[in-house]
């Protein structure tokens, strides 16, 4: 959501306040600009991250953030994330948006794609069309290595099935990860 929403917003705002156009007029300005934005989205998103994970870790029993394969998987699951999002809002608040009004619809959509991600509710609650759509969108993948770092092996019941492959990683990423736990 930071990743997507966050730049989109950035950027249009920058866009309506002459931030961008400043930018434009010095040596280098824009590719310095995007960098830094890039830079302090992704800098935003691992900070809501960790203020997220501080208070799951002592109301949730189950999290398995005392092994160090949780921590390596959690970190390239969401380092891939933050490639598949960033340039997305990138575009979307460089292109299809003139104004911050603009973007009430594009956060609109996106809250309808997590609410149909299966990060609050398993997909497999929902009609089979639905959770079709659910899949086509990197939302989906993106919170199933969330909860494959974090969870544990029998929470992946939850998960559509796929003969022999507990977390679905076979679509996801060739095999069972970068760091596999055993």
């Amino acid at each position: 959501m930071t990743g997507l929403m966050g730049l989109a917003l950035a950027l249009t705002m920058d866009r309506e306040d002459g931030t961008l156009l400043r930018a434009k007029a010095t040596p280098n300005g824009m590719l310095g600009y995007v960098t830094g934005k890039v830079v302090s989205q992704a800098g935003m998103t691992i900070g809501v991250l960790i203020i997220v994970l501080i208070p799951a870790a002592l109301l949730f029993q189950g999290l398995q953030l005392d092994r160090a394969s949780s921590w390596l998987n959690l970190a390239w699951v969401l380092a891939l994330g933050l490639v598949a999002t960033l340039p997305i809002g990138a575009m979307l608040g460089s292109l299809f948006f003139p104004n911050t009004q603009g973007l009430s619809f594009l956060s609109l959509l996106v809250m309808g794609l997590v609410m149909i991600s299966g990060v609050f509710y398993p997909i497999t609650g929902f009609p089979g069309w639905l959770q079709w759509v659910a899949q086509v969108f990197p939302l989906y993948w993106l919170g199933l290595g969330m909860r494959w770092a974090l969870l544990p092996d029998a929470l992946s019941a939850a998960e559509p099935v796929v003969p022999g492959d507990s977390w679905r990683w076979l679509p996801f990423f060739w095999g069972r990860g970068l760091f596999s736990a055993s």
